[in-house]
């Protein structure tokens, strides 16, 4: 267990005592804990917040809530005066892009809260955090303060808000509820595209129902939509704890539980199937913390892994259908022909494609350094099946 280690100051007429104090140190990214930690409150100007973070040392906020969140905003607004906007091409800009997204969670991570041993926060005007900490966390452990970073605690509070609120998915007739940590069908369009395809028809000898695997099934949202297109039994998979929860609590909801198995944590499940669908992350790049696993794919693994075992997994007459992005090729990360030699080698054909254009706002956001990859990106369901 990591710890991290401070002194609170506490003035009485005439006296001046310091105590060492420690808490148990937990980050989502998987950031190390500060070596350095002072106490900062409502007196702490961001000129010297800043200089600070960026030094290294790490500022326990004692002072009122809203004023923390205003001195993050003030230190963002510092850090985002040197970031560079773009490089010589898409690609050395998306590196850029996300060098200084990371320097910059690096920063703010450094301005700290403490939840006590119930997970509650005690600072003037602090919301209740409760129930947030508790499904991003898991149970409070009696007698342990836990310390978090601030921006990372924000992130929960808005997870949860998400999660109470759910998603609306008209492909559904419905609402999907993400957890925390597992990646929100907030793009529809992917959803449209498994929505509308033409399901496979394989040749046997006895008819009986098809059956589907949905790999890397995150909240369920494409086996809930499977089984209202009327397969009979569908296999989710996901290698998340987080996400098998989730499928499970939305496939309870959906009141699917009699068509939709949860299994994992795997890609593939055991056995074959008539219909294997994969929305693998776009991006091939290495994530910089678990909570990005459902946005890049290091290396590709998850895509190749897919391609890979699609063959034999799939049913004579069967189709395997691979949901993704061009957005990388845009962003000069993958060409299109690297992923139809991979196609090609797992042993597969394509049958067909269907293409739709992205319809959330960054795809028009022209302050985007990457707009011109966002704007050009088309989402694309191929149908791949085992070559004979």
């Amino acid at each position: 267990m990591s710890t991290i280690h401070w002194t609170e100051t506490e003035t009485q007429p005439q006296t001046e005592s310091r105590t060492v104090r420690s808490a148990r140190w937990h980050s989502e990214s998987a950031t190390p804990p500060p070596g350095r930690v002072v106490v900062a409150d409502d007196r702490m100007k961001a000129d010297t917040a800043h200089r600070l973070a960026c030094e290294g040392t790490a500022l326990l906020w004692r002072g009122d809530f809203h004023n923390a969140r205003q001195l993050l905003t003030a230190m963002g607004r510092r850090i985002d005066r040197r970031t560079p906007r773009s490089g010589d091409g898409p690609a050395e800009t998306f590196h850029l892009q996300r060098r200084a997204r990371n320097h910059r969670a690096r920063v703010l991570g450094r301005l700290l809260v403490l939840l006590e041993d119930d997970h509650s926060l005690h600072l003037r005007r602090a919301p209740e955090v409760r129930r947030a900490c508790t499904e991003a966390y898991g149970p409070p452990r009696p007698g342990q303060a836990m310390a978090v970073s601030l921006r990372e605690l924000l992130g929960v509070i808005g997870a949860h808000q998400w999660r109470l609120k759910g998603v609306d998915v008209p492909a559904l007739g419905s609402r999907v509820h993400a957890h925390y940590g597992v990646f929100a069908p907030t793009r529809d369009e992917y959803v449209d595209l498994v929505a509308q395809a033409p399901l496979p028809a394989p040749k046997r000898r006895h008819p009986r129902p098809l059956t589907a695997f949905d790999l890397g099934t995150g909240t369920g949202v494409l086996a809930a939509v499977l089984a209202r297109r009327g397969l009979d039994h569908i296999v989710a998979t996901d290698i998340s704890p987080r996400a098998l929860a989730c499928a499970r609590e939305n496939v309870q909801r959906l009141e699917l539980a009699a068509r939709i198995e949860v299994f994992g944590p795997a890609l593939y499940p055991d056995g074959r199937a008539d219909l294997v669908v994969c929305n693998p992350p776009w991006i091939p790049a290495r994530p910089a913390s678990a909570l990005e696993y459902g946005v890049y794919d290091p290396d590709g693994s998850m895509l190749h892994g897919f391609l890979d075992g699609l063959a034999a997994h799939l049913e004579p007459g069967g189709e395997g259908w691979l949901i993704l992005s061009d957005l990388a090729e845009h962003l000069g990360l993958r060409t299109r022909r690297q992923l139809l030699t991979a196609v090609e080698t797992a042993g597969l054909r394509v049958v067909d494609r269907t293409d739709a254009r992205p319809r959330h706002a960054r795809a028009a956001d022209t302050a985007d350094p990457l707009h011109t990859a966002r704007a050009a990106e088309v989402t694309s369901l191929w149908r791949l099946a085992a070559r004979q």
